[in-house]
């Protein structure tokens, strides 16, 4: 979320000049913008073949990057999206009458990024497009199962902020200092050889360990969230933790990411929004989206399986299957057809069905260029004293004097085993009452 910037006022707080208006207007407007500005320094040896008889094509990617400006680190996820449709919400222990929180959309609805958009954006997705908001929500694709697309820009964009971190320091030790969620948080990178690689392997090797420690990010929030993370205080987060389609959604992301910066497209702010929109779009289309009342079916088909609809936001119960297989190898859950069947919607999805859609297992390397990237880079984070007692069905080992990303999957295990049995107590709560 964006910081404000502050601005002199008379009046009780108001400004009685109108040219301090225009100049609150534009400081906001600069605070704002989160601008960045990248170039690439020719090499000599890329120079020189540039100008030789015949350019060699190798010689000619060599670039070093001039970071003038950085990406600022997002400091918060996107408010979206809880599992499931038309949920009812409480505030408090009161139902809101005749209010149902809708959050799904078809492929094309989805709206241009922007970059650390937080709770709000109007940007252009073409050059001379029309404005319009990112338009977040969740989508089912027959590949990728259902698609968190708050998740996949999130991301991303942390691939990008951590990349422009990376590359400049790359081969020496040194931290980056990440937003707390339930504690303080840092990337540790450990020194390593790189005079070995040529300027563009080392160009992809920053591009990876970006999207990997990004990927990271986005595990350590779904733990973050189980132990009480909130970004609103009066707003529980349970219910979206470990939620089936986040982890895939997140590892969409660290891909897309990765493919940017790769391909030169996050350079400045703006040269990323517009290609953000162009590959969340294709990607999305590649996993094969259907129609937003075909989704809303799924949804209604696994009422009762994979979430509850009777329960209102933000009761952790509303969710009743979760994902807890961390790790850099992600699974899309698909819905069985055997559950769409049972559905008065069945008529709408079977020709889903017909279709030979094989699923999208999505992976990040272990090793590039000869590189172990887990050896290299590692999360690391602290358990604030005030989240510790929601660590006390886990050994203190795993957690008390901080951990790394290494012990996420150890964690989340008892995470499951407490969730269980929550949830043994819920259901037994309902039959008995």
């Amino acid at each position: 979320m964006n910081k404000l910037c502050t601005a002199n006022t008379t009046n009780n707080g108001r400004l009685t000049n109108p040219l301090a208006l225009l100049a609150l207007i534009a400081l906001l407007t600069g605070c704002s913008s989160n601008n960045w500005q990248t170039r690439n320094q020719p090499t000599t040896e890329a120079v020189q073949s540039a100008l030789s008889e015949q350019p060699d094509l190798q010689l000619l990617s060599q670039q070093t990057p001039q970071q003038f400006s950085l990406a600022r680190m997002p400091e918060d996820v996107r408010p979206c999206c809880a599992f499931g449709n038309a949920h009812k919400v409480k505030v408090g222990s009161v139902q809101v009458p005749f209010f149902r929180y809708a959050n799904t959309l078809s492929l094309d609805e989805i709206g241009p990024h922007a970059y650390e958009a937080g709770t709000w954006s109007f940007q252009r997705g073409e050059p001379k497009g029309r404005r319009s908001g990112e338009n977040n929500g969740q989508l089912y694709t027959l590949r990728g199962g259902f698609i968190d697309l708050a998740h996949v820009r999130d991301t991303a964009d942390n691939t990008v902020a951590l990349f422009q971190r990376i590359y400049p320091q790359l081969g020496q030790a040194f931290t980056i200092e990440l937003p707390a969620e339930i504690g303080p948080r840092e990337i540790r990178i450990k020194a390593f050889k790189v005079d070995h690689l040529s300027h563009q392997q080392r160009w992809e090797l920053a591009a990876h360990l970006a999207a990997r420690m990004a990927y990271s990010m986005a595990e350590a929030h779904e733990i973050a969230q189980w132990h009480g993370y909130r970004s609103w205080r009066p707003w529980s987060e349970e219910v979206s933790a470990y939620s089936p389609e986040d982890l895939y959604s997140n590892m969409l992301g660290a891909k897309i990411g990765l493919a940017l910066v790769v391909n030169n497209l996050s350079m400045t702010r703006e040269l990323y929004n517009q290609h953000m929109s162009q590959w969340l779009s294709a990607s999305i289309a590649q996993l094969e989206p259907v129609s937003k009342q075909q989704t809303n079916a799924m949804f209604d088909a696994i009422d009762g399986h994979w979430w509850d609809s009777n329960q209102a936001l933000p009761s952790k119960f509303m969710l009743l299957k979760r994902h807890y297989r961390l790790g850099k190898e992600q699974h899309p859950y698909l819905v069985p057809e055997q559950l769409a069947q049972q559905d008065a919607n069945w008529p709408l999805l079977e020709p889903l069905f017909t279709k030979t859609a094989s699923p999208m297992p999505l992976s990040l390397p272990a090793i590039v260029h000869g590189i172990d990237m887990g050896g290299v880079a590692q999360q690391w984070l602290e358990v604030a004293p005030k989240h510790q007692a929601s660590f006390s069905h886990i050994p203190k080992h795993l957690w008390q004097n901080g951990f790394s990303n290494r012990k996420f999957l150890a964690i989340s295990a008892y995470n499951q085993l407490q969730d269980e049995l929550e949830l043994q107590a819920h259901i037994g709560g309902q039959l008995n009452d």
